[in-house]
């Protein structure tokens, strides 16, 4: 993820009386969360229904106010991506709760029957959502779901870049929440301080590597466990057995989904070099069919900030002049784009590892094409790097794909599209080294959020668990049956 604009971790004395606010109600959620009996399944289900209720009572509300903070936000990017995801998550969770909760039954040793082990879920306390800003409505609330589900109270601070949202989320949340259930802090990079430091039961972070960096140090001072949502350099290989125009109109889609300012879009594309040309050419005929080159196209994103923006600027203009073709529909500082704060969709051919395009992840439209001599060089170059949080290949050859499955690790990876592997609310959703740590979703997120407590029930039948000095004849013979039995 693209760092925000400022660190959420920036020492000040701003605002401390909404910080001050924000620790006693932190406060109160961990009393209740030791003194109460854990949320029933009806009182679970029953948060599930009104937070289902917060989205659907408000989603032209939502879409509007994300759209204003960053300057345009394509309505129905904001529907597919964020609303209908996290209705999904919600339905999913609601539908599977019972079984989520049921102690489960672990196999016992044959020495301790008839005694019997369960495994107990039980809610962590008080967990702490720190979202960010390039799906405020989806990464904001798809933990909370998985926080709601393991029976725990709820504290999420949003992202500065989305003010409106923010204060919109904060408003219908306190609408059908009691404080002391969920709450939502004020977005100020300031109150983020005092929220990372606060000793919670869990805290999902989402966002930079950098950030998260700093996050992660906070928690560590309360020993408090986190899970890190962050980012980095996802690749696309495209082998020389797939389907080029297929690969290219599946790749524009998901680098330009939210203009690029999405975790898991692909950053750069490794091609055989022969098919360089021909593949880049397939890009930029898909871009133009999907967005014109009309700036003023409701379907594509605006990039957040100024700041962002100026960025992006500087890494095509590096490239260019380390001699990369770049390839864009309409210049890249004509005032129509640049009034809109819309950055041309970009493909840079010929990338090289110097330029800065591929030493940082991008977070937004600009796709570098990296010229590949065989099937492994891929491999090395991405096993080169920090582990990414996506990867992508496309193709129809079994072996070169499972090849690069077995030497390559990442956070998750899709097999001929993009992005799909996210979406799967039964498979995990996590990082791994720089581009995260821990997963979420569906259960997973369930279980994340939860202290999966093993119980044994000893049976009054079993002595042979009996231990007792003084040791003799019974511990020789038990020595020799452990013995049998290893």
């Amino acid at each position: 993820m693209e760092q925000p604009l400022k660190s959420p971790l920036r020492a000040t004395t701003h605002g401390a009386g909404a910080a001050d606010g924000m620790v006693d109600l932190f406060r109160r959620m961990t009393t209740l969360s030791r003194t109460m009996p854990p949320p029933t399944r009806a009182e679970r289900q029953d948060r599930l229904a009104r937070l289902r209720a917060v989205i659907l009572d408000n989603e032209a509300r939502f879409e509007a106010a994300i759209s204003e903070d960053f300057g345009h936000r394509c309505a129905t990017e904001t529907a597919i991506a964020e609303t209908l995801l996290v209705l999904g998550e919600i339905r999913h969770a609601a539908a599977h709760l019972k079984a989520w909760m049921a102690p489960r039954r672990i196999a016992t040793q044959l020495q301790f029957l008839p005694g019997k082990n369960r495994l107990m879920p039980q809610p962590l306390g008080v967990v702490g959502i720190i979202a960010p800003w390039n799906y405020p409505l989806q990464l904001t609330l798809a933990p909370a779901v998985g926080a709601i589900s393991a029976g725990n109270r709820v504290m999420i601070k949003p992202s500065e870049l989305v003010p409106r949202f923010s204060a919109l989320l904060a408003e219908t949340i306190a609408e059908k929440f009691d404080p002391a259930e969920m709450t939502v802090t004020a977005c100020d990079g300031d109150t983020a301080q005092a929220f990372a430091a606060l000793p919670f039961d869990h805290l999902v972070f989402t966002g930079s590597t950098r950030v998260g960096r700093l996050v992660a140090e906070a928690a560590g001072r309360n020993l408090t466990p986190v899970t890190l949502e962050l980012g980095g350099k996802s690749p696309v290989i495209v082998d020389r057995s797939a389907d080029l125009a297929q690969a290219a109109a599946r790749v524009a889609y998901a680098k330009l989904l939210n203009a690029g300012q999405t975790c898991i879009a692909p950053d750069y594309v490794l091609v055989a070099h022969e098919a360089v040309d021909d593949f880049s050419e397939k890009l930029r005929e898909n871009i133009t069919a999907m967005y014109g080159s009309d700036p003023g196209n409701a379907d594509y994103t605006s990039i957040i900030s100024e700041r962002h923006y100026a960025r992006l600027e500087r890494l095509v203009a590096d490239a260019a002049a380390q001699g990369a073709r770049v390839v864009q529909p309409a210049p890249a500082d004509a005032p129509a784009w640049k009034s809109r704060r819309k950055f041309p969709p970009t493909i840079v051919v010929g990338a090289t590892a110097d330029m800065t395009v591929m030493q940082e992840e991008i977070f937004g439209p600009v796709l570098p094409i990296v010229a590949v001599a065989d099937r492994n060089e891929p491999i090395a170059l991405i096993n080169a790097s920090d582990r990414p949080l996506a990867l992508y290949w496309f193709g129809t050859d079994a072996a070169a794909r499972d090849e690069v499955l077995r030497r390559t690790v990442s956070g998750g990876v899709t097999i001929n599209d993009c992005l799909i592997h996210f979406t799967q609310i039964n498979q995990p959703m996590g990082g791994i080294g720089a581009s995260g740590s821990g997963a979420y979703h569906g259960e997973w997120g369930f279980r994340t959020l939860s202290k999966l407590k093993p119980v044994f029930y000893r049976s009054r039948l079993n002595r042979f668990a009996d231990l007792y000095p003084p040791y003799g004849a019974k511990i020789a013979r038990l020595k020799k049956m452990l013995r049998l039995l290893s």
